[in-house]
């Protein structure tokens, strides 16, 4: 695991205090996050996390940070997750772990979002990184077609898209909310928030990869240090 990620992992732990309640983001940097914070925990510190994956409860469990049900709780004071693009204004891509539809309802949810990452995920635009859709089984097809007119409206460079498979290559990736991804390859989202919005409107979307006003706090990771830029109220 590259230190950029455990230094910005580490960072994030600054805004961290006694009694959160913590949305538990997915993937790598997120878990180096998770392990850091039964280390505070096993010194007497009171947190208990979110999952926002089965993946991400599985790795709460195996360190001991306790869990609590989404449907249980009554606030979430801070969401820590990663990303895989972010750009200047702090808009998001994500669901390259295929955990978007939840990593967004608990990032919604939350006070803040803080997002860790290291520095070849920011970005002047949005897009090299396939813009993942996740959409319901049914009407596949139908759906996939609204997305192509609405990438190819809000004007994105680039408007392939591919079915995501599962790691054993016999058919389509079921996420943990029993959907398929699809993978947009926009090239470039000149305009996130309006690509956002477009995607939102099909009844097929269950949600997309464009995080658009949640993340607060962007950590940047780098080897031997992390920088920590928090958004400017306007």
């Amino acid at each position: 695991m590259s230190q950029a990620k455990h230094n910005a992992a580490h960072a994030a732990m600054e805004l961290v205090e006694d009694g959160m309640t913590l949305g538990l983001g997915s993937g790598s940097t997120a878990e180096i996050f998770i392990e850091l914070l039964s280390k505070q925990i096993t010194q007497g510190v009171k947190l208990r996390g979110v999952p926002t994956s089965e993946a991400t409860a599985a790795c709460a469990r195996k360190h001991g940070v306790p869990l609590i049900e989404p449907d249980k709780v009554d606030q979430i004071h801070l969401t820590v997750d990663g990303a895989d693009e972010v750009d200047p204004q702090f808009n998001l891509i994500k669901g390259g772990g295929a955990c978007l539809l939840r990593e967004k309802i608990i990032a919604h949810a939350s006070d803040r979002m803080a997002v860790i990452v290291d520095a070849s995920k920011m970005k002047k635009d949005l897009g090299a990184f396939p813009l993942p859709v996740e959409i319901d089984p049914f009407g596949m097809a139908l759906t996939a077609e609204k997305i192509l007119l609405a990438l190819q409206e809000s004007k994105c460079a680039g408007t392939d898209t591919s079915l995501r498979q599962n790691k054993a290559g016999t058919g389509p990736l079921i996420t943990d909310g029993g959907h398929y991804i699809l993978d947009c390859h926009c090239e470039k989202i000149p305009d996130p928030v309006q690509t956002a919005h477009l995607l939102s409107q099909i009844p097929g979307v269950m949600e997309h990869g464009l995080f658009i006003g949640l993340a607060s706090v962007i950590i940047v990771g780098a080897d031997d240090h992390a920088k920590i830029m928090e958004l400017k109220s306007a």
